[in-house]
């Protein structure tokens, strides 16, 4: 970590300091506070907001969660935020993405791309069209910004309108979160890797 991290349990100097803490402990519950929130705690307004957008994303949105959390995951390999990927990771396979793709979504975009993974591969390890398709979009949005035409089309030939708007703000935040991480190593295992990560 490149800062110290706030003090656990935070001690506020304001009831507004107060009341955002509890807004991002509530959040958390039953878990405890994250090394992440001991960082943003450094600018309590800041963590108010990312605490309300993040919780948005997360747990107000219209996607399943296997999809949800293939983007992030997909985020936290392109980015190298192993810290990340150690918290989404577990998710993921909560949400049933089985052992062998999540063996597949530790491969480069650029692998990815090239086509080393088959479509019967795929289909294989439960990765359909619609998973595959957040996959590479996830992948073009956070590698190249812009996203083609050809991986754009297959997104939407598999989510509504909403979920589009969906995975593309779900693709974004964990852009931001994946950055804020490395940026300052956060919880000390953004230089590792997917296997070295371990889940939280």
């Amino acid at each position: 970590m490149r800062l110290p991290y706030t003090p656990n349990p935070p001690a506020p100097s304001t009831p507004d300091e107060a009341a955002i803490i509890s807004r991002i402990q509530a959040r958390r519950a039953p878990r405890p506070l994250q090394p992440l929130d001991l960082t943003l705690l450094h600018s309590p307004a800041v963590a108010d907001g990312w605490n309300s957008f993040l919780g948005a994303i997360r747990t107000r949105t219209s996607l399943d969660a296997a999809a949800r959390e293939l983007a992030i995951c997909r985020v936290a390999v392109c980015n190298g935020a192993w810290y990340e990927w150690g918290h989404h990771a577990p998710l993921a396979a909560a949400a049933g993405v089985s052992g062998a793709a999540m063996e597949i979504m530790k491969r480069t975009p650029e692998e990815l791309a090239s086509g080393v993974v088959t479509e019967e591969e795929r289909r294989e390890v439960g990765l359909g069209e619609r998973e595959w398709a957040v996959v590479r979009y996830a992948d073009e949005m956070t590698k190249n910004v812009k996203v083609s035409e050809e991986v754009f089309a297959k997104l939407r030939g598999v989510c509504s309108e909403r979920e589009v708007v969906e995975v593309t703000a779900t693709v974004a935040a964990y852009n931001c979160v994946s950055r804020f991480l490395v940026a300052l190593d956060v919880g000390e295992r953004n230089g590792t890797g997917p296997d070295d990560a371990g889940g939280h």
